[in-house]
């Protein structure tokens, strides 16, 4: 007992080093409104459940202190690395939010935003938490559990890890976000636009009218009249490029 408690000490370690840095970043499971409590209890009852279906292939304990250190803060780094490249989906629904705002004429409107820890538009905290509810009603929080499990398939403890190709995924990552965030808002870029220019030229025809005041509620209520009809659609866009993202991560995707 006294030889094999703390070997499977360090096989327990290494598998909470990874999931605890996964749910960290991860969206849904690891969004800073949660109790940091309940995080932890979450992190170490699916460390636990992981943790005894890759026992078999975890390497055994390192003699030398420094190799210990060495295999932890790989661990650390791998889910580091997915949970970040996964939450940057995340920043398509900030960027989206931003626009729609911005044309609706709710720019200044702001709230703290969970998802991104810091002040954003109304329009882009709505967005992101509607994607957190669609993420759980939709199960693809399950899609991350697996994903959390594969990744040992994908990436062994103590193998090599390529930063090239992480890299690579990140910036890839990043590009579809912008993308994204910019095809769910171009209803809204091609509203602000027509709506503006025909702004523009009555001011023209018509010095004497307050434009500012009359443009400003219709502004709105159109501009929720838009997010009526294609919220739907944008955020079904969005569930289907995070499961595709998710799928890159599993092993049978």
């Amino acid at each position: 007992m006294a030889e094999l408690l703390p070997t499977e000490l360090f096989a327990f370690l290494l598998v909470f080093s990874r999931m605890g840095a996964m749910i960290m970043l991860l969206p849904a499971l690891g969004e800073t409104a949660i109790p940091q409590r309940l995080r932890l209890a979450m992190a170490l009852a699916i460390s636990f459940l992981v943790y005894s279906l890759v026992r078999s292939i975890l390497p055994p304990m390192p003699a030398q202190p420094f190799m210990l250190a060495l295999l932890i803060i790989s661990e650390i780094l791998i889910g580091v690395l997915i949970g970040a490249s996964i939450r940057l989906l995340m920043s398509a629904l900030h960027t989206a939010g931003t626009i729609i705002a911005m044309q609706s004429g709710l720019a200044m409107a702001q709230a703290f935003d969970p998802a991104q820890g810091a002040q954003s538009a109304l329009m882009s905290t709505f967005l992101t938490l509607m994607a957190v509810v669609l993420i759980f009603i939709t199960n693809m929080h399950h899609m991350m559990i697996a994903a959390m499990y594969d990744s040992y398939s994908l990436f062994p403890v103590g193998g090599d890890l390529n930063m090239a190709d992480f890299a690579e995924t990140v910036v890839s990552t990043v590009a579809k976000s912008f993308l994204l965030g910019v095809q769910i808002s171009a209803p809204f870029i091609v509203y602000g636009l027509i709506f503006n220019i025909g702004l523009g030229i009555l001011g023209r025809l018509m010095p004497q009218l307050q434009v500012f005041f009359i443009a400003m509620p219709l502004n709105i209520a159109v501009g929720f009249l838009i997010l009526g009809m294609v919220l739907a659609a944008g955020m079904n866009w969005f569930l289907q490029h995070m499961e595709s993202s998710l799928g890159a991560f599993l092993v049978s995707g």
